[in-house]
């Protein structure tokens, strides 16, 4: 396998573990550094009968605001409910499906105009215990679940953890060998876990993304998988010729 660098799609998602300390997030919002307890607590000792207040945490936003962090687990908790909770299965094979996303629902055109709009959220998942993509449209004032959409054959991009669970079945499978070899020889370490690696994950769909092998016939209609990889601080090794069935737990590779 070749160590060479390549790009990643607009679908890609990324998981790591180590970055370098130009890139490890310890910036602020504002891109500056922030600052240390010690020197926060230097600040107050400097300037006695100062504090600076908390930032509230808004419990529900008005009309286009972005979902609050109350919001989204409201979304979360009235989309799954405790029969689909119960039913679903995630990537790991959990209970309860694999949560892709919660966004802000659109409005009707009779809401657009209204001072006071209701607050909807559209919640998507993947059930791997039947293969299907399911989007809950959820009222965060009602706690009503308005519609259910259930579509088959659907593949959105992967998220955070089935890129990690690619990476952890490509590990263990014999077709990852060479990404483990490669790993070794450019870090002198055994290859045991995905926190080892940057690993961008995108969609693969036999028929449209190519004939594939016959041991990929049912990607599109299960959750499959490929991968960028990188070791974290190092090069890239390049994995895109196998493919991750999700859904089968299965890794072939393509070509020759």
């Amino acid at each position: 396998m070749a160590g060479a660098a390549v790009a990643a799609t607009a679908s890609a998602v990324m998981i790591g573990v180590t970055l370098p300390d130009s890139a490890s997030g310890d910036e602020g919002k504002g891109g500056g550094p922030q600052s240390s307890a010690a020197e926060q607590g230097q600040a107050a000792r400097q300037f006695p009968g100062v504090v600076e207040s908390a930032p509230v945490q808004v419990k529900s936003g008005t009309g286009r605001d972005p979902l609050t962090d109350t919001e989204l687990k409201r979304a979360r908790s009235l989309a799954l409910g405790h029969a689909f909770q119960s039913s679903g299965k995630d990537v790991t094979g959990g209970r309860g499906p694999e949560q892709l996303s919660t966004d802000l629902a659109e409005l009707t055109p009779d809401e657009a105009g209204a001072a006071d709009p209701p607050r909807r959220a559209d919640v998507t998942f993947y059930d791997y215990s039947d293969d299907t993509y399911v989007t809950k449209t959820v009222d965060l004032g009602s706690g009503k679940v308005e519609h259910t959409d259930t579509q088959r054959g659907v593949q959105p991009p992967p998220d955070r953890d089935e890129a990690r669970e690619a990476a952890r079945l490509l590990i263990a499978d014999k077709l990852g060998q060479g990404l483990k070899n490669d790993f070794k020889d450019a870090t002198g370490k055994a290859l045991t876990s995905p926190d080892q690696l940057l690993v961008t994950g995108f969609v693969y769909r036999t028929g449209v993304d190519g004939p594939g092998p016959a041991a990929t016939r049912d990607c599109g209609k299960h959750r499959c998988v490929r991968l960028f990889t990188r070791i974290a601080g190092g090069p890239w090794i390049d994995t895109r010729q196998l493919v991750i069935d999700l859904s089968a737990r299965s890794v072939a590779r393509l070509g020759s």
